[in-house]
């Protein structure tokens, strides 16, 4: 005889909020957990409930601390695996180490490998990411992996609030960054420019050139991650000299790490407009900042997931 498996949901300590919505669109309640630490810094899981036999979903973004949660999310997919749970459905709106994803040069990790190792080991069935940094990281993994995109989300507001899409153009920060630009402008019907940026150091980046007509225009930058923010500050001081209109910009994961915030304020952007992969505490939101939920978006990938449903039709 078929049971139907009980869903479970539940959140770590990275992105609180975020889980609280995806319940919320979901109409569940989130399971009961709780995460603590020894004197040492070990983290200690207890779960709260009974799990055996359920079809359990784990939300956790691997961002900053980046260590600190990545081992508890190994250590929870590790205690539901003992708690004889039916399947373990890992959510990471924001997948740490992404960016080391090759050697770039002679001795250097794969990290974004690695970390898909360690979830695979402690025991994930699957694996629901939101724009990852590099597609290939979906190779990765030996199980499936869901990958979910925010550019849709991003378009719709947009579409509200530009009222003239014949003034505007998508700009990619990079040449890397252009398949991005690309759905965006798809989305919204416009055309893209390109920067040429040449990076002499880590978290450097000088303006080269920019590929496109800009001119008189309405700019929407659009990237993965904001981390320390020198490209898409600079990126968007670049069209501004060369006689942009205005420039917005956009992204999946605001890291917002060293000085981006002070870049950020004191940049030509008008708007910063970004998915609430990662919590961002309320002291360093700025009021040129706005967040965009995608609690349901993910709400809707773990219904389908859960109802043996096509989720492709998320980002198809």
């Amino acid at each position: 005889m078929l049971v139907d498996k009980p869903l479970k949901l539940f959140s770590l300590n990275s992105n609180i909020p975020l889980a609280k919505q995806v319940a919320k669109s979901l109409g569940v309640e989130l399971s009961k957990c709780s995460v603590k630490k020894f004197s040492d810094g070990e983290v200690s899981i207890n779960i709260e409930e009974s799990v055996r036999g359920c079809e359990v979903f784990v939300i956790q973004s691997t961002s900053g601390p980046v260590n600190d949660n990545l081992m508890t999310l190994l250590i929870m997919i590790d205690a539901l695996k003992r708690a004889s749970v039916d399947t373990i459905n890992v959510v990471i709106p924001y997948y740490g180490y992404a960016r080391q994803d090759r050697k770039a040069r002679s001795r250097e990790p794969i990290t974004a490998k690695l970390v898909a190792n360690l979830l695979e080991t402690a025991g994930a069935n699957r694996i629901i990411a939101l724009d990852l940094h590099a597609l290939q990281i979906q190779g990765f993994f030996d199980i499936p992996v869901d990958h979910l995109m925010a550019v849709p989300i991003i378009a719709e507001y947009f579409k509200g609030k530009l009222s003239n899409m014949e003034e505007v153009v998508v700009v990619s920060p990079d040449h890397g960054g252009v398949t991005r630009a690309r759905k965006l402008a798809d989305a919204l019907n416009t055309p893209i420019a390109i920067i040429d940026k040449r990076r002499p150091k880590p978290n450097v980046a000088e303006v080269m050139n920019i590929v496109g007509n800009i001119e008189g225009k309405i700019c929407i930058l659009i990237d993965d991650i904001i981390d320390t923010a020198g490209t898409i500050t600079l990126g968007a001081q670049a069209l501004k000299d060369r006689g942009a209109k205005e420039v917005y910009a956009s992204c999946s994961h605001a890291v917002l790490s060293g000085q981006a915030l002070e870049r950020i304020e004191n940049s030509p952007i008008k708007e910063l407009v970004y998915a609430n992969t990662i919590d961002i505490p309320e002291e360093k939101k700025l009021d040129k900042m706005v967040p965009l939920c995608v609690g349901d978006l993910i709400a809707k990938a773990i219904y389908r997931i859960h109802h043996n449903e096509p989720v492709s039709v998320l980002f198809e």
